[in-house]
This record gives structure tokens, sequence and C-alpha cells, in this order.
């Protein structure tokens, strides 16, 4: 299982879904399977197909020495996550059938879990910052500030938040039990865990009238919250806008490339990808631009990756925005998924992506206009350093 580790605009660590998936190798263009790999002159030189009297082989071998239990389906999934493997990319992977459920889950913030957000408080102890409504945390009466002591029967004493994370975490319909201090009392609650959908958007308006819109990735949901975020900020004629896409791993090109359309007039390059260095596929702004000419801040970070950096890269190169904190994660590379039989997919590096300026940012990164970093004293304190810069950055401009 794969896990992302979820942050708030304050940098702490949040367990919102319960479940940590950190794959920076979003940004992908879905598809099923109908891409033409023909052009790919890069391997042309390989055989047409595999010597599979060599699999056979040494299944026969298995087959008849191993001394042990062998599980057919198991067999099958290692030959072809083998091949995915030997490629040398990390961001070319195969996914048996479970694996693939659980991938498109991610990809649209479907989770399982309680539907709570966790903490360390000043005491180093596990605590809810607070639980989403309508989920199994929230009807369970969970509240802010509890402190979690034990799980399923286990002490969190000296636990690790991430530990303490993956013990809650586990598959819709199953049970975890949490002890609970809430102020002098100990409270013992059973919760069923459910599957749960995060809006990938949320915002508000800032003292000063400052707009501000978190992605937290890009997602089904996302052009449409962006939309209505958008169309929020224009009514109450913001100063200015701050999009935070700090900790965000990306998603949906497509998802980007709207997003980007709130900002760019109609035409305006946003991407291009290239396949053995030929350009393949250009995207460009959809129009519907109601933000154009806002004052407009781009908030990064390490975390910031794919689809964030096509859409910092985008807004900054077409001269849209500003982007302010630190250097982003540095994934310039375009993935598809492509289905097999029986529910499994093959996710494969098809191309890799250039900003408007033509610059690939794979392994490298986007470096902010204005570098701010954020300290962990900053962040124990609750300072905001790089979100206080881009509000002064606004109201300077």
């Amino acid at each position: 299982m794969s896990f992302r580790l979820l942050k708030n605009k304050n940098f702490k660590i949040v367990a919102i879904l319960l479940a940590f998936i950190v794959i920076f190798v979003f940004g992908y263009k879905i598809g099923n399977g109908s891409f033409d790999l023909r052009w790919n002159s890069m391997n042309s030189s390989l055989p047409s197909t595999l010597n599979y009297s060599l699999i056979q082989q040494e299944y026969s071998i298995l087959k008849n020495n191993y001394d042990g239990k062998l599980n057919a389906n198991s067999l099958e999934d290692g030959i072809l996550s083998g091949l995915a493997n030997a490629t040398g990319d990390v961001h070319t992977n195969y996914y048996n059938a479970a694996q693939a459920q659980q991938f498109t889950n991610e990809l649209n913030n479907t989770f399982s879990g309680i539907g709570a957000e966790l903490d360390n408080n000043s005491a180093d102890q596990i605590v809810i910052v607070s639980t989403l409504a309508g989920t199994p945390a929230s009807k369970a009466g969970l509240l802010t500030g509890d402190i979690v002591n034990s799980i399923n029967g286990k002490s969190t004493q000296g636990e690790s938040l991430e530990s303490a994370v993956n013990a809650i975490h586990g598959p819709s319909g199953s049970t975890v039990t949490l002890g609970i201090i809430r102020g002098s009392n100990n409270v013992i609650v059973k919760i069923v865990r459910a599957d749960i959908v995060v809006p990938s958007v949320n915002y508000k308006i800032l003292p000063n009238n400052i707009g501000y819109m978190n992605i937290i990735s890009f997602a089904n949901d996302t052009p449409s919250l962006a939309q209505q975020a958008a169309a929020d900020f224009k009514q109450h004629n913001v100063k200015g806008i701050i999009l935070d896409l700090r900790g965000n791993p990306g998603g949906l090109v497509s998802s980007a490339v709207s997003v980007c359309s709130l900002w760019l007039p109609e035409g305006m390059t946003i991407m291009t990808e290239r396949h053995n260095n030929q350009v393949v596929q250009s995207y460009q702004s959809l129009g519907g631009n109601i933000l154009n000419g806002i004052p407009t801040v781009v908030l990064i970070n390490g975390g910031s990756a794919s689809a964030s950096e096509i859409t910092a890269g985008a807004l900054r190169d077409n001269h849209a925005a500003t982007l302010i904190g630190v250097k982003s994660y540095g994934k310039g590379s375009v993935q598809q998924i492509f289905n097999l039989s029986g529910g499994k997919e093959i996710k494969v590096t098809i191309a890799h992506w250039f900003t408007p300026d033509n610059i690939n940012i794979d392994k490298i990164g986007i470096t902010p206009d204005i570098i701010v970093p954020l300290t962990q004293s900053d962040q124990q304190k609750g300072i905001d350093t790089q979100e206080n810069a881009a509000i002064n950055y606004i109201l300077s401009h």
C-alpha cells in the first residue's frame, strides 16, 4: 500500500483521512489504454515479444522445487510487477485489482478511515484537531482537544503520530477502539471506519479582503469547486488571491488546466508534453478567466508536485501570479493508466512536460520568485510565515 502525507496550511501532520499516501506521482493523463506506443522510436529495437520460454522454465522450476506454498495469482502479479519495475522509473507501476481500485479512490480523494484530523500537542500527546461533518469520528462524538491515549487497547505513549495514524487506519466496515482522555474523564469509543470523500478545494476570505484558495490535490471535483471559490472572490471584489498548493502532490492534468483557466485568457499555453524530445501535445487555457488581473500569489513547497507545478509554472510564466515559498518537488513527467484484464492496471510514464517558457522541472523543481522558509519553530508557534509573506506582498502591490 502506498501512502500520502496530507498537510494543513500550517504544515502540521494531518490525518484527515487517517491514511498516508506519499506518492508524488500525480499528474496523470487518465486513459483506457488506447495510447499509441508505436511512436516510441527509443524502444523500436526491442523484440516484438519476450522469451516466454524462459518465464515458463522458471515457473516450472519453482512449481516443482520450491519448498513452500505458491499462489498462482501472486506469481502472475510478480511477473507483471517485475516488467514495470524493470523500466527503472519509479512512476511506472503495475497494480493488481485491489491496488488499482485503491489508486482510483486516492486520485479522487476517497479514503477509508474515521474522518478525524490528528496532531501532537505541546506534551507530545496525540490529539483530535477536528472532525469532518457526517463522518464516523463526528458521529462518534470525538471533540477537538480529545487526547487519544490508546488505540485498540495499546497505549499511544511514546508512539509517533504516523504510527498512530496507521493504527487507526483500516478498511471500511472494520472497527477501531480509541481510548480518549477528555478533561478528567476517560472514555472508550468504538468507531466503524467508512469510505470518506474529502473536497479537494477549500477557500475563505481573509482579513483585508484577500481570497484564500487551498487545493489539496487536483481531483475530479477540483474544477467545479475552484470555480465556486473564484465566483465568490469576484463577488466580494477581493484585493488579491492566495492560491495555496503547498503539500499538494498533483492529480489530473485536466483539472490543472481548468484551474489555470480561471486566471488565463483562452488560448494561453499552460504546458506542453514531449515524447522522445518531440512535442506530442500542447495544453491551452479554456477561457472564462474571471480572476484575470487580480494580484495573485501561489504558495509552493517541497510537497508541491506535478499538477501543482504545472499550475504554478503556467501562472508565473504567463505573468498571472508570483510564487512564494520554497522549491517545489520536481516531477516533470506524465503518466497514463492502461487497463489490463481482471481489473488490473499499469501506469506508464508516457512523456515529460514543459512550462510555457519551455522548461522541464523534472528532478529540479520550481524555485519561487520570493523564497520564504517555514521553520519548525514557526510551525510550533502556529505562525505561517509564507502565508504572511503572501498577504504582505498583495497589500503592497
